[in-house]
C-alpha cells in the first residue's frame, strides 16, 4: 500500500503482518547474513524516534570534517566515554516550534506555543565491544523526581532545565552514568524517513486522531515523514502513551532496517541526502560533536538481530499524581534489576527465542467439558500477546446481556474491546466462533485459545471478532511466554524485561 492510501481505510485482504499483528512483532524467518560489502554500510541509532546517523568506512575521510560543521553541540553535563567500552547515550525528541513556519506548524498540527519540550525519551546502550545496542523507552508521563524541582512527568525536566537537567533527572532515575546526549527534533525526523524513501508499519488495531486528522485501519502501510510522525506520536489508540512506544520502537526498527538495505547504502545520492539530513537536525554533547562519525564507523557491523528494544516495567499505569495529572509509575525493583543488568552489559534478548502459549485458569472454572485443541497449548504456539489485540463481539443468542458481559470478560483477560457489543441477525448460536480477516490469523488464534470452545473461521469482516454462542463458559487467561527469559516467579521483582529485536519489529511483507 502507497503512503498515498494512509487514512484510507483497509480492505479485509489487508491484514497485519506483524508475527501474528503485535505492534512491531515480526519475526523473520531467519538471521539476515550481514553483509559483507566494502563500501558503506556503518549504523548509528541517535535520535528520538531513532534518527540514524550512517557512515561508512569509503567516506569517512569526507564526512568527517563535514559532520563537525553540521552538528550543533551543547554543554549537557554528560560524563564522556573512552572510544571503546561499554557506554549510555540520552536520545531526546524535542518539539521545538519556534524555528517552525506557520506553514510548517498548520502541516504538523504543532500548534504555535514557542519553548522547549521533549517528546521522547529513550536510553540507548552499547556494548562494551560496541556489537550490541539495547534501546530503553522511558514513558513521558513516568513520575519521577526533577531535581530541584520536585516530582513531575520525566518530559517536564527539559522544558525546566533543558539538556543537562534531562541527563540529571535520567540519571538519577536509572541509576546509569550518562555518556553521551543526542537531541532532534521534529522536522529533523520527517527529513530523515524522507530521504530513505519512507518506511513499512503495521498497526493492529484502528487510529482515528482527531487532532491531526491522522486515521489508519487495521493493516500494514508505506508511510513517507510526515505521516510516519503522526504515526510515531498520536496516543489515540486505547493504552495512549503505551501503544505510542510500541509505534516508535517499531518506527525505529523499520528506520534501521530501510537504511541497512542495499538500495540506501549502495546508492551514493540516498547515502548523501541521509546522512546532510541527519547531520542537521543533530544536537548532541561536545565530546560526541567531535567524534560523531568515528562512533559511527565503531557500529558499522551492527546489524537489525544485534538491536534490541524495551520498556521500563510499570507498576501502576494510571497513576493520579497529585497535582491531578494522569502519570505511570516504575516499578521500582524491576526497574532497577533492568538498569543493573544494563550497566552490567548483560544482554536483554537471549539467541533462539521461542513462545509458548500457558493458559492459565480463571476464577471461575469452565462448565464446558473440555477446550477445544485449537484452543490449547498443545497447538501450535501462540505469538500475539491479548493486550495488543481488538477484539469486536456480537452476541449470537437470545440471551439478554451476554454480550456486555463477554466483553467484561475479555477485558478483564488484557484484551481490548473498543467498541460496544452488537447482535447478529439470526441468534441461534451454540458454541462460540472467533472469526478473522486474511492476515490476522495469529491474533484470532489467542482469542481462540482463551475461549473454551471456540471455534476460528477465516471470514470477510472487518477485524478479529467473537460471536458469543449459548454454550460461551467465560474467558480464561492465555499469556505468552518468552522461553528465553529467565523464569520468575515475582514479575515485579525479578522477572525480565520484555524485550524484542529489530528485526522481530519490522512489518512481514
Amino acid at each position: 500500500m502507497s503512503d498515498d492510501d494512509a487514512g484510507v481505510p483497509v480492505g479485509a485482504e489487508s491484514g497485519v503482518h506483524v508475527g501474528g499483528d503485535a505492534y512491531g512483532g515480526v519475526r523473520l524467518a531467519q538471521r539476515r547474513a550481514r553483509r559483507s560489502r566494502a563500501g558503506a554500510r556503518g549504523v548509528m541509532v541517535t535520535g528520538a524516534l531513532s534518527t540514524m546517523v550512517l557512515a561508512g568506512s569509503g567516506v569517512l575521510w569526507f564526512l568527517s570534517t563535514y559532520a563537525t560543521s553540521q552538528i550543533r553541540s551543547v554543554n549537557a553535563g554528560t560524563a564522556g566515554s573512552d572510544a571503546r567500552g561499554a557506554m549510555n547515550i540520552l536520545l531526546v525528541g524535542v518539539d521545538k516550534r519556534d524555528d517552525l513556519t506557520r506553514q510548517e506548524q498548520n502541516r504538523l498540527h504543532l500548534g504555535r506555543e514557542v519553548g522547549q519540550r521533549s517528546d521522547t525519551m529513550m536510553v540507548i546502550h552499547l556494548s562494551e565491544d560496541h556489537e550490541k545496542i539495547t534501546v530503553v523507552s522511558l514513558p513521558r508521563d513516568s513520575w519521577v523526581n526533577i531535581p530541584g524541582k520536585g516530582t513531575h512527568k520525566i518530559n517536564s525536566a527539559y522544558s525546566l532545565g533543558g539538556a543537562q537537567l534531562a541527563v540529571r533527572t535520567v540519571r538519577e532515575a536509572t541509576g546509569l552514568t550518562i555518556n553521551h546526549y543526542v537531541e532532534v527534533n521534529v522536522l529533523g525526523f520527517i527529513k530523515v524517513v524522507d530521504a530513505l524513501g519512507g518506511i513499512s508499519v503495521c498497526t493492529p488495531v484502528a487510529i482515528d486522531d482527531q487532532h491531526t486528522k491522522f486515521k489508519l485501519q487495521p493493516g500494514t502501510y508505506e508511510l513517507d515523514g510526515v505521516k510516519a510522525l503522526f504515526y510515531a506520536r498520536t496516543r489515540a489508540t486505547a493504552r495512549s502513551d503505551l501503544d505510542r512506544i510500541d509505534r516508535q520502537q517499531q518506527v525505529i526498527s523499520a528506520l534501521l532496517h530501510r537504511a541497512l538495505s542495499g538500495g540506501t547504502l549502495a546508492n551514493p545520492a540516498k547515502l548523501t541526502g541521509l546522512v546532510g539530513s541527519t547531520l542537521k537536525t543533530l544536537t548532541v554533547d561536545d565530546a560526541l560533536a567531535k567524534d560523531m562519525l568515528g562512533l559511527a564507523n565503531q557500529l558499522k557491523d551492527v546489524s537489525t538481530d544485534d538491536v534490541a528494544f524495551t520498556t521500563v516495567p510499570l507498576a501502576d499505569v494510571d497513576y493520579r499524581a497529585p497535582t491531578g495529572e494522569s502519570a505511570v509509575l516504575w516499578d521500582k525493583a524491576a526497574a532497577r534489576d533492568l538498569f543493573r543488568r544494563i550497566g552490567d552489559d548483560e544482554p536483554l534478548v537471549k539467541p533462539a527465542v521461542t513462545k509458548t502459549a500457558i493458559p492459565a485458569p480463571s476464577s471461575t472454572p469452565p462448565t464446558s467439558p473440555s477446550p477445544d485443541p485449537a484452543a490449547t497449548s498443545g497447538a501450535k504456539e501462540l505469538t500475539v500477546p491479548p493486550e495488543r489485540i481488538a477484539v469486536r463481539v456480537v452476541n449470537g443468542t437470545a440471551i439478554t446481556g451476554l454480550g456486555a458481559r463477554t466483553k467484561a470478560d475479555l477485558l478483564r483477560m488484557g484484551f481490548q474491546v473498543p467498541s460496544a457489543p452488537g447482535d447478529t441477525a439470526t441468534r441461534n448460536y451454540t458454541d462460540p466462533v472467533v472469526r478473522y480477516p486474511a492476515g490476522r490469523e495469529e491474533s484470532a488464534r489467542t482469542v481462540a485459545a482463551a475461549i473454551p470452545g471456540a471455534e476460528l473461521r477465516e471470514a470477510d469482516v472487518a477485524g478479529v471478532e467473537v460471536i458469543v454462542g449459548s454454550k460461551y463458559s467465560g474467558v480464561r487467561k492465555v499469556t505468552v511466554k518468552d522461553t528465553a527469559a529467565s523464569p520468575s516467579t515475582s514479575p515485579s521483582a525479578s522477572g525480565s524485561p520484555v524485550a524484542r529485536t529489530a528485526t522481530q519489529n519490522i512489518c512481514k511483507k
